[in-house]
């Protein structure tokens, strides 16, 4: 068997491009009113398809922060320079979060503050200092600390609108909330959220380590089959929630992670099977962050103009009606209004990977 060799890991670009390439799956149907149940949220306990992907991002994150650091750490550069880039780098995401958000109305005092890039900004802040100070050891503590922390500390009501991090959030910023009495990128539920991208650290870890190729994917197999019945054994007296980003939901999508990393690892930096099934991945993952901003920008410009007389229709919803819904019906329209919207950014992304073009913050 082939062992991968030093150098870029590949299948980490083309895991973190299948999670955005999903993101925008999901978050970009023709209509919200038919969405096929994998590719929506469960409204409260419970888990699909997609309440995997945010989680994995993150997690991918946290795989990629060895991977950034260590050969500076390792060669004796101080800490502080390192982290004065992860400062800039978080603020970067937030004011991009908080960018789109505010666009093209720039009411500041009344838009919703929290956000996905809010969210990413401040796990990746918080982890890469955990990194960059803290031993392995302490990194584990950190993480019993913050899930186990956690759930002493909403334990009891885990209703939408009466759980702890609801009321703090609610007391922080008024009706200011996603749902209005709550938010799901609220500010309590960051703290397991930090837990996820620290178990991704361990994994860049792991595959930076000496081990051959078929050990690491085996660990990575192992490690994740036994985080997945763990969150499910969790579940049990403190659900799966993504809203809440629950300690079982930590456990659990990180496992799962592992399991479909590994699995990714395996095919395409031990054996090598770099088909061209790969590329759009890859292509992805390589500007992830550019893509993920632009895609939501373009969603948001569609659901302004308006076509037609009488005050007229979003033109994304015009799209939809005309373009998709006319040969593919009521669900079939709107995932197929999804996936060219997909093909569409890979398009663009194909362009800028074939000029080199890699917009990185």
């Amino acid at each position: 068997m082939t062992e991968p060799t030093g150098g870029r890991v590949v299948s980490l670009d083309a895991f973190r491009g299948l999670t955005i390439a999903a993101m925008i799956l999901v978050n970009n149907p023709g209509s919200w009113a038919y969405v096929y149940a994998p590719l929506a949220h469960a409204e409260w306990h419970g888990w699909t398809p997609t309440d995997l992907i945010f989680p994995y991002f993150l997690f991918i994150v946290g795989v990629a922060i060895p991977f950034s650091f260590s050969r500076r750490l390792a060669e004796g550069a101080g800490r502080g320079r390192p982290f004065r880039h992860v400062v800039r780098r978080s603020l970067i995401l937030i004011g991009l979060g908080l960018a789109m958000r505010a666009i093209p109305d720039f009411d500041l005092f009344d838009m919703r503050l929290y956000g996905v890039l809010q969210r990413i900004g401040l796990v990746y802040c918080a982890a890469a200092a955990l990194y960059l100070w803290g031993s392995a050891r302490v990194r584990w503590i950190a993480v019993g600390v913050l899930l186990f922390g956690y759930w002493a500390l909403v334990a009891g009501d885990l209703t939408p609108d009466g759980n702890l991090g609801a009321r703090i959030d609610r007391f922080l910023m008024g009706d200011r909330l996603w749902q209005g009495t709550w938010d799901p990128e609220g500010l309590l539920s960051t703290l397991p959220a930090i837990g996820t991208c620290l178990l991704g650290i361990f994994c860049g870890e792991w595959l930076r380590s000496d081990r051959s190729g078929g050990e690491i994917s085996r660990g990575m197999w192992i490690v994740g089959a036994w985080l997945v019945v763990l969150g499910f054994l969790w579940d049990t007296v403190f659900p799966i929630n993504k809203n809440l980003w629950s300690s079982s939901y930590v456990l659990f999508t990180a496992g799962t992670a592992l399991l479909l990393f590994g699995a990714m690892y395996w095919l395409i930096d031990v054996r090598r099977l770099r088909g061209g099934w790969v590329t759009p991945f890859v292509i992805y993952g390589m500007n992830s962050i550019a893509v993920f901003v632009a895609s939501g920008m373009f969603a948001k410009t569609l659901a302004r103009i308006r076509v037609g007389g009488d005050g007229g229709m979003p033109l994304s919803a015009w799209l939809y009606e005309n373009a998709f819904r006319s040969w593919a019906g009521d669900y079939g329209g709107s995932l197929a209004m999804a996936l060219a919207q997909v093909t569409f950014w890979l398009g663009i992304m194909w362009v800028l990977h074939r000029r080199r073009i890699y917009i990185k913050i």
